[in-house]
């Protein structure tokens, strides 16, 4: 793995000098690798990472790991509402929905899973606190997205991937979708869901966006926003986890 400087020097002090336990994926959602790299060591645009890495498996180290980078905005995961004082944030140099998604290369790929490992065993990071930036953000990020290949970090000890069989027998025992069981365990694994009942219309978009960002997650080859018995099922294996 070969890591290149290029700091930024848009970032702050973590607060308490708290060390991190979250990993948070993100994709650059940017034409080109250069300019996603000048933008986020841009100071006026106000947004870093700790790393991002290249598609050809180069990594460029932009802000220490005891500092605050700016990559997360808005965004909420367990309870925790300043993701970026809490997190490792890593780019991964890809153009994104906006400009051409497209799969992630093997060799970026590879050093996206050795760096992550690094980070999560050196701070023990939680198999449910490495996260994308849609699981933190859903109402407004869809990034690493359905083509990241998460059972990949899962199979390396980054993150989390649910047994199929596991999901299957929870299907055949379930049956149909329970909304409220669906929110009870997205809320349990880490997703801030709406509070109102259900059957509120003004909560459903914001419903949707989460079970979506859940779905690109976990079941990226059918990403709806719509609760079924598979999501259900999915949903409460890994809560189990928790």
């Amino acid at each position: 793995m070969r890591i290149v400087d290029r700091p930024s020097p848009n970032h702050n002090e973590r607060p308490g000098g708290r060390a991190p336990d979250m990993l948070v994926l993100h994709y650059t959602g940017m034409r080109s690798a250069a300019e996603a790299l000048d933008r986020l060591c841009d100071p006026a645009a106000q947004v870093s990472a700790h790393y991002t890495v290249d598609e050809d498996g180069a990594v460029f180290a932009h802000v220490p790991e005891a500092l605050r980078a700016w990559h997360a905005g808005v965004a909420f995961w367990q309870g925790e509402t300043d993701v970026n004082g809490a997190s490792v944030g890593i780019e991964i140099v890809n153009p994104g929905h906006e400009f051409g998604y497209r799969p992630f290369p093997a060799a970026q790929m590879q050093a996206v899973v050795a760096l992550s490992k690094e980070i999560v065993e050196r701070y023990r990071i939680r198999p449910l606190r490495a996260v994308g930036h849609s699981d933190v953000a859903p109402e407004r990020k869809t990034d690493p997205g359905e083509l990241f290949d998460w059972p990949m970090l899962a199979a390396a000890g980054v993150g989390y991937w649910p047994d199929a069989g596991a999901v299957r027998a929870r299907i055949e025992a379930a049956g149909a979708a329970d909304l409220k069981a669906l929110g009870r365990n997205l809320g349990r694994i880490g997703y801030r869901w709406p509070k109102a009942p259900e059957t509120s219309k003004s909560d459903e978009p914001a419903r949707m966006a989460v079970v979506a960002a859940f779905q690109r997650r976990f079941r990226p080859a059918s990403v709806t926003g719509a609760a079924d018995p598979e999501t259900a099922a999915l949903a409460a294996v890994v809560a189990a986890t928790v």
